[in-house]
């Protein structure tokens, strides 16, 4: 069976989307080759800034013969039926076969199509995937009609086995495909033919050309950290920089530079961003002083100079890129200087946050209020968080994040620092935007709480008062992630509140919002809802079945949600046990008897279990377990004991078992009858008390 390689090769493709245009090309030539009646044992593609190839191996040399047959309209149909189905198989009508069925005889079409050779099905497969490209953005260049990212140049296409190479034969918009490429834009400009990819991987390397992307990230990590290394340095680990600058470059060529001394008193995160952002640089760090005092950049070419000139150009650029950063550093600290940071807050009075909710300054005046107000439930200052809260913004308004917006908060803290102000507030400056997704740090000091939860309280009531909730996909506010970093919040500080308690942090929101005539109010209990379902998702991920959160949620104060997760933590590891898979069975069975016989008598069993009229061993014994595990249960879910509670839970279980073995609760006597079903009552009521049970799927 042959081997396929493909090599597209124009100008400089993004790097942004190299990766992406790879697996592209993978999917949609191998889709498109199977759907032809092709197989094959393994594919890989790869991506340069100048290319993307992909290698098919044990490619089947040709399709199978293929035989189907369609069922048509019956024989005297009218001739217009008749034309329409000779038009979908292509037939004419003596072609077609006349068979009997029950209903007569109808026209049969059996279509014969032979087997196709593998070349013959890769040029149709790969023209189409060239013209259907899914590039995010294309162009057309010279009088063609093909988009591409950039000018194509060149189409390799060949299938290999044993016996040599064969170019398949297609041709493009004038692009014919054949089995040459080209290495290195400088170093590796002549073209060469390829017999097969181990061939063409080989040669482009001598070319001065590093097929794959990995082995480029590979190997600029390995001597950028090695040239630090011998200046006793380290450079900053950024993995998406690497994966970046590996798509700029085909043959990287690392050089390593001095940052000026005029900038090594910026703070390194500013270092850090401007070179990033502007220059595709790596930061270079001195262990010993924890100052960015390095660069690192990755030339495309080797030169007589060892890259000297290169880095000296790279060098000048950078300071002035450093200058202009440096300029706005020493403006902002001014600014701090003169009027501190409420004064570089003024202008959010004149910044919209929505048009229905008012300025920046209004929302940050409702935030400091309500950080005020949760203060308390987290162990901080309420002084200090309301004045954490009105100036944890105030870095928008400066120069720096103005320039790098990827900064705010950062800067704040560090502003916050220079006015004098405490730790605490500094801190909550930084902190007070986490967490922003699952994985990210979530704040622990009281003061960053307080700020971060009544930011994300703000946002979310205030956009549910003027009914700007998310829809399916759509969440353009991004609320379903305010919404996460509440819970998060909320369950990693253990805070204990119930939030729509009429003292809680929503109702409390949704009264400022009301109060300052910004809107007429949020359904509270609508957004706890939205809560839920985010709470649901959160969980899910944890392993914590919906259908067990769904039986917490309809327990008391469920929208404490520390409270919430306790117990629905200590319920799924119960119900994973045999105990508590079987003592559910038992009590679905003791309540779906029970439903039914007060749905048929019209009355509520649910008080009068007499233990004097137990008759069999078992049935004694269950009153006996239903009375040690009430008195268990009690005191165990007044302290929040769920795990002792679920304990004595489980020791129904058996007792459970062996009542309904042993005994007939809809027995003929009336008296023993209305005693069993006021039991199998007890066993609801105890088992509810822990959580709802009849909401537990299985």
């Amino acid at each position: 069976m042959p081997d396929l390689l493909i090599e597209l090769f124009s100008e400089e493709i993004p790097a942004r989307m190299q990766v992406k245009a790879a697996e592209n090309l993978r999917r949609l030539m191998t889709d498109g080759l199977v759907e032809a009646g092709l197989t094959y044992a393994g594919a890989a593609a790869f991506s340069t800034p100048r290319r993307l190839a992909l290698s098919i191996e044990g490619l089947t040399a040709q399709s199978q013969p293929v035989r189907e047959e369609r069922k048509g309209p019956k024989a005297d149909a009218p001739d217009q039926a008749v034309a329409g189905f000779l038009r979908s198989t292509g037939l004419t009508r003596d072609q077609l076969e006349v068979r009997e069925d029950k209903k007569g005889a109808v026209l049969f079409a059996v279509i014969e199509k032979p087997g196709r050779m593998a070349a013959e099905i890769v040029a149709e497969v790969l023209e189409k995937t060239i013209r259907d490209f899914p590039w995010p953005k294309s162009m057309r260049w010279g009088a063609g009609s093909l988009r591409w990212v950039r000018p194509l140049h060149s189409i390799l296409c060949i299938l290999s086995d044993e016996a040599g190479a064969e170019v398949v034969p297609l041709e493009v918009d004038g692009i014919v495909a054949g089995a040459a490429t080209q290495g290195h834009r400088f170093m590796g400009p002549t073209p060469f033919s390829v017999r097969s990819f181990e061939d063409y991987e080989t040669k482009l390397k001598r070319a001065h050309v590093i097929l794959r992307a990995d082995e480029r990230a590979d190997a600029i990590w390995h001597d950028a950290t090695n040239q630090a290394f011998a200046r006793g340095l380290e450079v900053v680990q950024d993995a998406g920089l690497l994966a970046e600058v590996a798509g700029l470059v085909e043959w990287p060529v690392v050089l390593l530079g001095p940052i000026g001394e005029a900038f090594l008193g910026l703070p390194p995160e500013v270092l850090q961003t401007s070179m990033k952002e502007h220059q595709k640089f790596f930061s270079v760090r001195n262990p010993a002083t924890d100052r960015i005092e390095g660069f690192v950049t990755v030339a495309n070419i080797e030169t007589a100079d060892h890259g000297a000139t290169i880095l000296a150009g790279n060098g000048k650029v950078l300071s002035a890129r450093l200058s202009d950063a440096k300029f706005f550093w020493e403006n902002d600290l001014r600014t701090v200087a003169s009027g501190g940071l409420e004064g570089m807050a003024e202008g959010l009075a004149n910044v919209t946050f929505h048009n229905k909710l008012g300025s920046q300054a209004d929302r940050i005046a409702r935030i400091a209020a309500l950080a005020a107000e949760i203060a308390p439930m987290v162990g901080a200052d309420a002084g200090e968080a309301r004045q954490a809260a009105t100036v944890a913004k105030a870095d928008l308004q400066s120069e720096m994040v103005g320039e790098f917006p990827d900064l705010q908060g950062l800067m704040g803290r560090y502003y916050a620092k220079a006015a004098g102000l405490s730790d605490a507030i500094a801190a909550a400056c930084q902190e007070h935007y986490s967490p922003l997704g699952p994985t990210d740090d979530v704040p622990t000091a009281p003061v960053s709480v307080a700020v971060a939860l009544a930011d994300k309280i703000d946002t979310l009531t205030g956009f549910w008062a003027i009914d700007e909730k998310p829809t399916g996909s759509k969440d353009p506010f991004a609320l379903r992630r305010a919404a996460l970093g509440v819970i998060r919040l909320i369950l990693e500080s253990r805070l204990r509140v119930g939030l729509n308690a009429s003292s809680g942090p929503f109702v409390f929101a949704t009264k400022s919002i009301t109060d300052k005539g910004f809107a007429e109010g949020a359904d509270t209990g609508n957004l706890l809802s939205f809560l839920d379902d985010r709470l649901k998702v959160f969980l899910k991920d944890q392993g914590i079945p919906h259908d067990v959160i769904d039986a917490c949620l309809a327990m008391p104060s469920n929208d404490d949600l520390t409270l919430l997760v306790k117990r629905a933590e200590a319920l799924a590891a119960f119900l994973k046990t045999d105990d508590g898979e079987n003592l559910l069975q038992g009590f679905k069975r003791a309540n779906n008897i029970l439903t039914q016989a007060e749905e048929k008598d019209g009355v509520e069993y649910s008080y009068g279990a007499d233990p004097k009229f137990a008759e069999s061993p078992e049935e004694k014994a269950l009153f006996t377990a239903l009375d040690a595990a009430n008195a268990a249960i009690k005191p165990a879910m007044a302290a929040e004991d769920f795990g002792t509670a679920m304990t004595a839970m489980a020791g129904l279980r058996a007792p459970i078992d062996a009542f309904f073995t042993a005994v007939q609760v809809n027995d003929d006597n009336p008296i023993l009858r209305r005693n069993r079903l006021n039991l199998l009552s007890r066993i609801r009521i105890i088992c509810l008390d822990v959580a709802d049970l009849t909401r537990l799927d299985g």
